[in-house]
């Protein structure tokens, strides 16, 4: 785990109100999950709305995706924090990670640039999971 990506990550992409404990909860291994199980369900109350950008549903292609998030500036390299634990905390190309998570149908940030652009894939209820690209200019 990169606690200081992370860092940023949360204090540029989350609402301000649980940042401090969201930070915590990413710190403490046993806690690790809480953070992560916020973007289930209420996702839109624990991540800034005003930087996400819906990618549409019937884009499920992790090169497309790549591709998108390379046109906003992605570098070949991001760091992952996922809910599953082959992904979370890692560094990774880009294309591999989103190979990896895209439609896992479980949350999952790809941070492509961590005070600017990440990817967000939700939790999958029925249907595609909600992704997003949480774009801060």
């Amino acid at each position: 785990m990169n606690i200081d990506l992370e860092s940023i990550i949360v204090k540029t992409f989350f609402e301000k109100r649980i940042q401090e404990r969201v930070l915590f909860e990413l710190s403490a291994l046993k806690k690790r999950k809480d953070a992560i199980g916020r973007l289930n369900h209420h996702y839109k109350q624990t991540l800034n709305e005003k930087y996400m950008i819906e990618i549409p549903k019937s884009n499920s292609n992790y090169l497309h995706i790549a591709a998108l998030l390379k046109k906003h500036g992605a570098d070949e390299n991001c760091y992952v924090i996922s809910w599953s634990d082959s992904l979370d905390g890692q560094e990774l190309c880009l294309t591999t990670a989103l190979e990896k998570a895209v439609g896992l149908g479980m949350p999952t940030l790809i941070s492509c640039i961590p005070n600017r652009l990440i990817y967000f894939e939700a939790e999958q209820e029925f249907g595609s999971p909600p992704r997003y690209i949480l774009m801060k200019k």
